[in-house]
C-alpha cells in the first residue's frame, strides 16, 4: 500500500503546484473513517482507495481526483456524512465523492432493476463531469485484481459480469484501452475459465514453439521502415484471451482456424510519416482487404486516432499493425483521461463524449430496467462507423446500422417523419445497412408516423426507445378507443339505466386509477364483460362468467391478438432473443419463424405478421450441428461442456464421419438466443471440436 508521503510525492512530481494539504487531509480522514475494516483478502479496507488513487496518479489526474478517489467509499461504509466531507475538502470534492459512492443495495428489487439504478446514476454524474467515470473505473480495475478473493462464487461471477457489460465498455468508449483490456482478461477468466485456460494454453503452446516470432516480424517491420527513412518504436504481441475468444465467437472459427492473433505497432515523429510508413508496409506485404482503417483523417468519437491495416508477412502470418505519432499513442492509451490530467480547468465532456448525453436521453425513454441495460450496452459494445449528411457533416454509428439509426441520431422528428432515404443517391429501403463513408439523405413526410417494424431493423438504443415510446402511446390510445366501444356495448346490456355516479364506482371497485385504466383493461381482456357489469351494477351479473382471465402462455409472444394459436417452425427452431416474424395461412395455426429462416423465400402466398417475444418469454428447444474430431472422449468432452453451461441435451443425431472428423446434430434445451450463442463459443474453444453452429 502507498505510504502517505508517497501518494503526495507522485501527485507532486507530475504537477508541483497541486494542494498538498488536500491531500494530506483526504488520506488521514479516509484512513480513520475506515478504521479496522478488512477486505476479503485480510488486507486493511482503507487499502482499497489508495490504490485506487495510486492507479490514477499513473494517468497525471488532478489533485480533486485524487482526493476522491482516497474518499470515494467513506460515505457509503463509514459513518462520514456529505456534509462533513463538503466542510472538510470543499463542495467540488464532495460532489465527485457522491457521484462515486455506489447506491445500497435494495432487496426488494431484483438484480437488473439494481444494476440499471447503478447506471442510471452513473450516467448523469458522469454527464456533468466525466472525473467521476475515471474514479469509478479505477474503483472497479482494482476489485478486479482482487476479484480472486470474494469467496462466494455467485457473487465474483455478478462483479464479473456487471464489469464485462458496463465498465470495460465504458472504459473503451471513453478510449482507455488498458483498462478496458484488463478488466476484459479478469472478468473473462471468472466467466468462462474452462474458455480462458483453453485460450492462454494454446497460446503458451505456440509461444514454445516460436518463441521470438513477435521479436522477428517486429524486427522486420523495423528495419523496412529504417531503410525508407522512417525512425519508428515497433512493439508487438499477442492480443488478449478475451479479444481472441470473442473473435472466434463472431467469426465462427475455432482458434487453429484464427491467423490475426499477433498485433504490432509502429510510433513514428509526424502525421506525414504514419501514411508513408503505411505505403512502406503495403509495398513490402500484401493487404488483407477490407482490414484498412483510417482514424487519422477520421477519429473515433473517443478522439483516438491511429491507421490500422492487416498484412500477410512471411508466407501465412496474418498480424496487424497500427501506425501512429507520441501524441496519438497517449491519446490511446489513457483515452479522455488524458484530456482530465492536472492542467485541466474545464470539466465538463467535450463533443468527444456526445455518447454520454444519448445515454442520458436514453434514460428518459426507457420503459423498464432490462430495456435501458438492453440500449446501454448496445449503444456501448457496438464497432462504429461513419457517414455524412448532404451537408457533409458526421455522424457516427454503431456497425450495421440503418437510416432509421441515422435519422434519429440526426434529430428525432427526422426519425419519427421518416419515410424512405438515399445513400449515396441512390433511393434504397430503410432497412438498408449504412457502409463506411456513405453519404445518407433522410426522405421525410409529416404525416409519417414510427412504425412497429422499424423495431426489427433499428439497432440503436436512441432510436428503438424512441419507436417505442411513440408505439406504446399509439398503443394505449388504440387500447382505450377499442375498450371504449366494448364498454358502451356492455353498458347496453345492462338491465337499467346508468346512474351518474355509477362509473366512479366501478374504478372503486375495480381498484383502477381512471377511465382509461379501464377502457385498456377491457381492451386487453383482463377483465370479462361480466366481472365489468357487476362492478357497475352490483347484482347485474350474478349468473355471469366471473373467472378471471386465462394465464399468459408459457412462451409469450406480441403482436398476436390474444387467444390466436401459433406453433414454432421445426425449420428454424428460433428461441426467446432470436428476430421473429409471423406467417399466416388460411385455416392454420400462425407459424413463427426466425428472420433469417431460409423457408421464409418459400412463403409468398402468405401473409406476413410483425411478433416480437414476451416480456416473460423462456426457454427454448435449438438445434445445432457440431463438427468434432474423431476421438476418444471428444463426444464426452462436448457433453461436459453442455452440461457445465446449465443446457439440456433432448436429441443428438450422428450424421456424418470419416477417420478425421464427425458431425452430430444436437438439440439443445436453452434459456435464450444469448444463452445458445455463450454456449456455442464454449463448443468452438475447447480443443476436440472444429466448428459449431445452429443447424
Amino acid at each position: 500500500m502507498l505510504r502517505q508521503y508517497e501518494l503526495v510525492d507522485r501527485v507532486l512530481s507530475y504537477d508541483p503546484d497541486a494542494d498538498e494539504a488536500l491531500l494530506n487531509r483526504a488520506y488521514v480522514f479516509s484512513m480513520h473513517a475506515h478504521g479496522s475494516q478488512k477486505r476479503a483478502n485480510g488486507d486493511p479496507y482503507f487499502s482499497h482507495p489508495i490504490e485506487v488513487a495510486g492507479i490514477l496518479t499513473d494517468l497525471r489526474l488532478d489533485d480533486e481526483t485524487i482526493a476522491t478517489a482516497i474518499l470515494h467509499d467513506t460515505i457509503e461504509d463509514t459513518v462520514a456524512t456529505p456534509e462533513e466531507i463538503q466542510s472538510k475538502f470543499g463542495p467540488s470534492v464532495a460532489r465527485l465523492v457522491d457521484g462515486v459512492t455506489k447506491l445500497s443495495k435494495i432487496e426488494a428489487q431484483s438484480e437488473s432493476e439494481r444494476a440499471a439504478e447503478n447506471l442510471r446514476k452513473f450516467l448523469l454524474a458522469m454527464s456533468d463531469d466525466i472525473r467521476v467515470l475515471l474514479v469509478k473505473l479505477a474503483d472497479r480495475l482494482h476489485n478486479m485484481r482482487t476479484l480472486k478473493f470474494i469467496p462466494k462464487p455467485e457473487k465474483r461471477r455478478r462483479i464479473a459480469r456487471e464489469t464485462m457489460d458496463i465498465y470495460a465498455p465504458l472504459a473503451e468508449r471513453i478510449g482507455m484501452y488498458e483498462f478496458m483490456k484488463e478488466m476484459q482478461t479478469l472478468a473473462f477468466r471468472e466467466l468462462e475459465p474452462e474458455g480462458y485456460e483453453s485460450i492462454t494454453r494454446r497460446l503458451e503452446a505456440m509461444q514454445a514453439g516460436d518463441s521470438d516470432r513477435i521479436a522477428k516480424i517486429g524486427d522486420s517491420i523495423r528495419q523496412a521502415l529504417s531503410r525508407a527513412g522512417i525512425e519508428a518504436e515497433v512493439t508487438g504481441r499477442e492480443k488478449h484471451p478475451y479479444s481472441i475468444w470473442k473473435k472466434m465467437s463472431e467469426r465462427h472459427v475455432s482458434l487453429d482456424q484464427l491467423s490475426d492473433i499477433m498485433a504490432f505497432r509502429a510510433i513514428v515523429k509526424s502525421e506525414e510519416e504514419c501514411y508513408r510508413a503505411l505505403g512502406v508496409i503495403h509495398r513490402k506485404w500484401p493487404l488483407v482487404p477490407g482490414r484498412f482503417k483510417d482514424y487519422i483523417s477520421t477519429p473515433k468519437r473517443n478522439g483516438y486516432r491511429s491507421l490500422h491495416t492487416s498484412v500477410i508477412h512471411s508466407g501465412d502470418n496474418r498480424i496487424e499493425i497500427q501506425i501512429r505519432t507520441e501524441a496519438m499513442h497517449a491519446q490511446a492509451e489513457h483515452g479522455l483521461a488524458a484530456h482530465w490530467a492536472y492542467k485541466q480547468k474545464e470539466v465538463r465532456p467535450d463533443t468527444q463524449v456526445r455518447w454520454i448525453q444519448d445515454l442520458v436521453e436514453i434514460l428518459d425513454n426507457a420503459e423498464s430496467p432490462e430495456e435501458l441495460l438492453e440500449h446501454t450496452r448496445m449503444a456501448m459494445y457496438q464497432d462504429r462507423i461513419f457517414a455524412f449528411t448532404p451537408r457533409g457533416e458526421l455522424v457516427q454509428l454503431p456497425k450495421g446500422a440503418t437510416p432509421i439509426d441515422f435519422a434519429y441520431d440526426v434529430h428525432t422528428d427526422l426519425g419519427d417523419q421518416a419515410v424512405g432515404a438515399k445513400i449515396n443517391g441512390r433511393v434504397v429501403p430503410l432497412r438498408t445497412e449504412i457502409e463506411n463513408g456513405d453519404q445518407v439523405q433522410i426522405l421525410r413526410s409529416k404525416a409519417q408516423t414510427p412504425q412497429p417494424n422499424w423495431l426489427n431493423f433499428a439497432i440503436t438504443g436512441k432510436a428503438r426507445a424512441a419507436i417505442r415510446r411513440h408505439l406504446r402511446h399509439k398503443e394505449r390510445e388504440e387500447g382505450v378507443a377499442l375498450g371504449r366501444k366494448l364498454y358502451d356495448d356492455i353498458v347496453a346490456r345492462l338491465p337499467v339505466p346508468l346512474g351518474v355516479d355509477a362509473l366512479t364506482g366501478a374504478l372503486r371497485r375495480l381498484h383502477l386509477a381512471d377511465e382509461a385504466a379501464l377502457m385498456i383493461a377491457i381492451a386487453h381482456q383482463r377483465l370479462t364483460d361480466a366481472q365489468v357489469m357487476e362492478a357497475l351494477m352490483p347484482g347485474s351479473a350474478e349468473d355471469a362468467d366471473t373467472a378471471m382471465p386465462p394465464q399468459r402462455q408459457a412462451i409469450s409472444i406480441k403482436g398476436l391478438t390474444p387467444g390466436v394459436a401459433f406453433d414454432l417452425a421445426e425449420c428454424c427452431r428460433p428461441v426467446p432473443g432470436d428476430r421473429i416474424v409471423g406467417v399466416r395461412r388460411p385455416g392454420q395455426p400462425i407459424q413463427v419463424h426466425g428472420i433469417a429462416c431460409p423457408m421464409l423465400g418459400e412463403t409468398e402466398d402468405a401473409d406476413w405478421v410483425d411478433i416480437a417475444w414476451g416480456d416473460k418469454a423462456e426457454g427454448g428447444t435449438a438445434r445445432v450441428a457440431v463438427t468434432l474430431k474423431n476421438e476418444p472422449g471428444s463426444l464426452g468432452a462436448i457433453a461436459s461442456i453442455i452440461g457445465a453451461h446449465k443446457a439440456n441435451i433432448l436429441g443428438l443425431r450422428l450424421d456424418n464421419r470419416d477417420t478425421t472428423f464427425h458431425t452430430n446434430t444436437i438439440d439443445l434445451e436453452v434459456r435464450d438466443a444469448a444463452h445458445l450463442m455463450k454456449l456455442l463459443a464454449a463448443l468452438r474453444a475447447a480443443d476436440a471440436v472444429s466448428a459449431a453452429d445452429r443447424a
